[in-house]
């Protein structure tokens, strides 16, 4: 039987799951913009506010979806997958409560207080502004300050690498955020695993180190992402044996305190020289990560889709054993000024064996166009991180103008300091 499946959100990780199903199903989205990639891979498409629970439902019994996918976290945040669930849809996608692991910062700390899962930060919590720039000053080390809310990746500031303490309390008392974490600063790399979930089972991809940073050398302000790469193995070079396996445990941990967790959880880990410590969890596909771990999945998604749906173990995953690497075009000035309604020509022929997907463009008038987000990403494969980033440069030159990338992504001097920076911090 071919499964009809609904896709929620129209983002370059919307793309890249549209392009890991649609030849083993049916498909149809619904999106508030009008991705060209996804579109063209739809059997059906409907301009829907992805926060519009009770209508995407409407729709995905419209068209008779036997399961749906949600890509965004406002969509999950909104009820998104309570309301498929109640109308007999299964949406692989945490329900609102099981959510809020991501959607609410300080939920998630006490959450994994509550339940001793490995590699918890010291934290505090505040809903009093000037009782938080108080322990700002008491503290004694840098913080990390986050919004308990969703802030699209954005709203993190890191005292002692981003702002000064001053900085940080300036921008607390300039915010209107009604509660705020503030937790001890992270030192060490970033990297991130996602697992499919259900049913109690727990199923990782290979890890992904993503770049927030919006220029070369990590600097400029934090986006949403202006690339990533993953390795042909599960780990990371920077990665000592055991990292990956001690990251896994502390997902299996959270599925443990939630089983009735479904969907994506995604864990952004800080390697430290004591080993992985949580800078967050996600409770969907990350934003570029999507883009490496899926055109790298032999196993159909679909398969993983359907078990899930049906009460069955997970199938056990297999991967390609390429390396990936990602690199977004983002519109010129973002993110503190971005050229929206920029006319951009994507020259898709020219992306050779490199895969390219649309994020945030506009698609109007026969044309497409900038928004205020990121444009759109190519994604290089090969034998070695080198030969992946290879590929990803070759195909920028679909690129055109008018477009911002960060082409260090992926490259060996920028690895290198990875691995180094790892190494000072064990020593």
């Amino acid at each position: 039987m071919t499964e009809t499946v609904l896709l929620v959100g129209g983002g370059g990780r919307e793309h890249a799951i549209a392009r890991a199903v649609a030849d083993d199903c049916a498909l149809y989205a619904c999106a508030s913009v009008r991705n060209p990639g996804v579109r063209r891979l739809a059997d059906g498409f409907e301009s829907i506010d992805e926060t519009d629970a009770e209508a995407v439902a409407e729709y995905a019994t419209a068209v008779d979806a036997d399961l749906a996918v949600i890509g965004p976290e406002s969509a999950l945040e909104a009820g998104v997958a309570d309301a498929l669930d109640d109308a007999g849809v299964y949406a692989f996608g945490p329900r609102a409560a099981e959510a809020r692991l991501e959607t609410d910062k300080a939920y998630q700390r006490e959450f994994m207080e509550r339940n001793a899962i490995p590699g918890c930060p010291d934290y505090a919590v505040f809903d009093d502004t000037e009782a938080a720039c108080e322990h700002i000053d008491a503290y004694d080390g840098d913080l990390a300050v986050k919004p308990a809310g969703l802030t699209g990746g954005k709203g993190v500031k890191v005292i002692g690498d981003q702002v000064t303490a001053e900085e940080a309390k300036a921008y607390l008392r300039d915010s209107d955020y009604d509660r705020v974490v503030l937790e001890e600063r992270l030192v060490g790399e970033e990297f991130t695993v996602q697992a499919f979930v259900a049913n109690g089972d727990v199923r990782t991809t290979p890890a992904v180190q993503d770049h927030k940073r919006a220029y070369e050398g990590d600097e400029g302000p934090n986006t949403g992402g202006m690339g990533s790469y993953t390795d042909t193995g599960l780990s990371l070079p920077f990665m000592a044996e055991g990292d990956y396996d001690a990251a896994v445990d502390v997902l299996e941990a959270v599925v443990d305190a939630l089983p009735d967790y479904k969907g994506v959880l995604y864990g952004q880990f800080m390697l430290t020289d004591e080993g992985p410590k949580v800078v967050e969890f996600n409770a969907r596909f990350g934003d570029p990560e999507a883009m490496n771990a899926l055109p790298v999945l032999d196993t159909p998604f679909v398969d993983v889709l359907a078990a899930a749906r049906d009460g069955e173990p997970l199938p056990e995953l297999a991967f390609s054993g390429e390396a990936t690497v990602c690199k977004y075009a983002v519109p010129d000035g973002y993110p503190t000024d971005p050229d929206a309604g920029a006319a951009i020509a994507v020259d898709e022929e020219s992306a050779g064996d490199a895969l390219l997907y649309y994020a945030s463009v506009d698609e109007r008038d026969g044309g497409l166009y900038t928004t205020t987000s990121r444009a759109f990403a190519v994604v290089g494969r090969g034998d070695s991180i080198a030969a992946a980033e290879a590929q990803a440069e070759d195909a920028l030159a679909a690129a055109g103008d008018r477009v911002r990338i960060r082409h260090d992504i992926g490259t060996a001097d920028l690895v290198q300091r990875r691995i180094d920076h790892m190494d000072e911090l064990r020593d």
